[in-house]
């Protein structure tokens, strides 16, 4: 029996690291020059990765943390898919577009808010300008149930659209009503029949534990529902509460939030309902069955990071298009304008819409490698490491050796000579066992870290 208890401790503010450096290191002085030079630097031969920002919603789901416009109003959406093609345009200048694409994502929002005649415009626009995508492509999509339909599929499936995200969160009424999203569990199932009935051979729900007014036993009959669905795969998310960052979650009354002791014990609930129903965990919070390539990955060591979270594509240059996109390549990030209006100053002036970004030096390169190996794996072999980066590792990494003790001693990881090997119990703590190579985090006292809670 694991006491919970007394993991409270680590209840702390800590990235996802979806990328590291983390989002808030990324800086103004990264310009569109920047990124424009970082274009012609790069490789023909590196695959391209895109993810497309659609951001419109018709309300606010209070627990979202996505760069939302709420609308109602068919002519923004006109509108911003007349800047997205201008965005294209510009982008062709400057990047070889007829590389290959391996990998291409629709976030939100709700691109499926989209009328379907709007989405087969950005899809054709998508396809014309970036024409050679691999055979093996995976194009993903993004979809909230209560915005989709059978013609909605047919677009997205002649865009070539193989996965599919469905949005769930929670099936339990009081909670739905809690956080705005009131999605009956048959709309979900007919959503999911939709795609099935297209040929859709993978199909991923999202669900989120930690809301308020949810405990053990709620989330317990969610994830027993919905496993009756069938997905190939979970993704199985921690809340992230930033209410200063988003004011829709103000509206919570915090004292309806399970105890950080209670949510690792929903964790593990899940985790073993997963596994014990023909479900691998895959990274900290995806499940997948033994035929999706995401277990495959796994098995083999091979899983990648990024902002879509856990993928199988990695070796890619992610091209980030939309408000609030962001992309990255073996050396920098870049992140567009977070407004419409400083996005569509910047087409109209004819230039990349690049509010902020990063360059990486190299001991940033190299932390970036530990961390993501240790979030996606699992665990990390030290002399890979001292390998690929020609250094001493346990001689650089001294300190965050020093902080991983405590781990060690509560039996949530074991080091060697050669490996580091996270626990299945301290998977639920990889968050906290990654942050000690961050060496931006470690420079920011723990009451100043804007960040959610690890638990």
């Amino acid at each position: 029996m694991i006491d919970f208890k007394k993991f409270e401790k680590y209840s702390r503010p800590g990235p996802r690291y979806t990328s590291y450096p983390t989002a808030p290191e990324f800086n103004t002085t990264f310009t569109q020059d920047d990124l424009i030079e970082k274009f012609r630097s790069q490789s023909d031969n590196r695959p391209l990765s895109l993810y497309i920002h659609i951001p419109f919603c018709r309300s606010a789901c209070y627990f979202c943390g996505c760069n939302v416009i709420f609308t109602s109003k068919d002519d923004k959406k006109i509108r911003y898919i007349e800047y997205l093609k201008k965005e294209l345009k510009i982008l062709s200048k400057h990047l070889n577009t007829n590389r290959t694409v391996t990998q291409m994502h629709f976030g939100g929002g709700t691109p499926t808010f989209l009328t379907p005649e709007q989405l087969k415009e950005v899809t054709d626009a998508i396809r014309e300008t970036f024409p050679n995508f691999s055979d093996d492509a995976e194009i993903s999509c993004e979809v909230d149930p209560r915005f989709f339909t059978a013609e909605h599929m047919a677009v997205l499936k002649e865009a070539g659209t193989n996965r599919i995200s469905f949005g769930v969160q929670d099936i339990d009424p009081v909670v739905q009503q809690t956080i705005h999203r009131v999605q009956p569990f048959e709309t979900t199932a007919n959503v999911i029949q939709i795609a099935r009935d297209a040929g859709i051979k993978s199909i991923n729900t999202d669900l989120i534990y930690g809301l308020p007014n949810q405990t053990k036993e709620s989330f317990a009959h969610t994830i027993r529902q919905m496993a009756t669905l069938n997905p190939d795969r979970f993704a199985v998310f921690n809340y992230a509460h930033v209410p200063w960052m988003m004011k829709t979650q103000r509206k919570f009354d915090e004292t309806t939030f399970a105890p950080p002791s209670t949510k690792l014990e929903i964790l593990k609930d899940t985790i073993e309902f997963f596994t014990s129903n023909g479900y691998k965990m895959v990274g900290m919070d995806h499940f997948a069955k033994p035929d999706d390539e995401l277990f495959r990955a796994i098995e083999k060591g091979e899983l990648h990071r990024n902002f879509q979270g856990y993928t199988t594509k990695g070796g890619a240059d992610l091209i980030g298009i939309g408000v609030t996109s962001i992309g990255d390549g073996v050396d920098y990030y870049a992140q567009n304008f977070k407004t419409l209006k400083e996005y569509e100053e910047a087409i109209d002036a004819g230039k990349l819409p690049v509010f902020k970004g990063y360059n990486l030096s190299d001991d940033d390169i190299l932390r970036q490698y530990v961390i993501m190996e240790l979030m996606a794996n699992f665990a990390l072999d030290i002399n890979v490491v001292q390998e690929k980066f020609k250094i001493n590792f346990k001689e650089y990494f001294s300190d965050a050796l020093e902080a991983l003790k405590e781990f060690e001693e509560a039996e949530l990881l074991t080091i060697s000579d050669d490996k580091i090997v996270v626990s299945p119990t301290g998977t639920m703590l990889i968050r906290n066992i990654s942050m000690p190579f961050d060496a931006y985090l470690n420079n920011i006292p723990e009451d100043k870290r804007r960040f959610s809670k690890t638990i």
